[in-house]
């Protein structure tokens, strides 16, 4: 591609100003050069990608999607769909998972069914962790169009003790029998008050999660 004329009171250009000095440069140290310029690009994208957001989708019965950043794919744990998490010095600081929840068979209301459901999911978390602690349990809005069902508490994870909420999440119309848990962890100090992914690199996977 033929470049654009360039009129005399504008120029020289900055390349035509360098290339001579380009020119005297020895060709090792061009290699170089250009080898380092394509590294710093390299970092460049690598830098601009990790300021996306990164998404995930299921499909299936139950479908879903979230978004989420700061975080990274690793092995979801026996049964479950996803898990995204980061890490320190080889110690969990956040991650964010989907499970599948299979409802018992039940009659009437569906939230009458999920309370005693909830309470067999404790007492499996009591078995799971060392140090459980559980905080409160309860009807959850997620956003204005996401409801689910709370349970927030903490407990001992490789040794250090990590705040966690769990929220399930049941498709809207009818009796149904499936649905998922959103399963969080983090090492930032909670509260009631201050419940778990309402701030920090968890809020974007559950403020963003999508259901159907």
């Amino acid at each position: 591609m033929a470049s654009i004329p360039l009129k005399p009171q504008y120029g020289p250009t900055l390349g035509r100003l360098l290339e001579p000095s380009w020119r005297a440069v020895r060709p090792a140290a061009r290699a170089a050069a250009i080898v380092a310029g394509g590294v710093l690009s390299v970092f460049l994208i690598v830098a601009v990608l990790s300021l996306l957001d990164a998404s995930y989708s299921h499909g299936g019965p139950v479908p879903f999607s979230f978004r989420y950043r700061g975080l990274y794919r690793t092995a979801p744990d026996p049964g479950g769909y996803v898990k995204v998490a980061r890490g320190s010095h080889g110690q969990l600081e956040d991650s964010f998972a989907v499970a599948p929840l299979r409802m018992q068979p039940y009659s009437g209301s569906v939230t009458g069914a999920v309370p005693l459901r909830a309470a067999a999911y404790i007492r499996a978390l009591q078995r799971r962790f060392a140090g459980f602690r559980l905080q409160s349990e309860g009807k959850t809005r997620i956003t204005s169009t996401l409801a689910g069902y709370d349970i927030r508490y903490s407990a001992l994870v490789e040794g250090h003790r990590l705040s966690g909420r769990d929220i399930f999440l049941l498709p809207s119309g009818g009796p149904v029998r499936e649905g998922v848990v959103l399963e969080m962890l983090t090492s930032e100090h909670t509260s009631v008050a201050k419940p778990v992914a309402t701030q920090g690199v968890l809020e974007k996977p559950l403020k963003t999660f999508s259901l159907g």
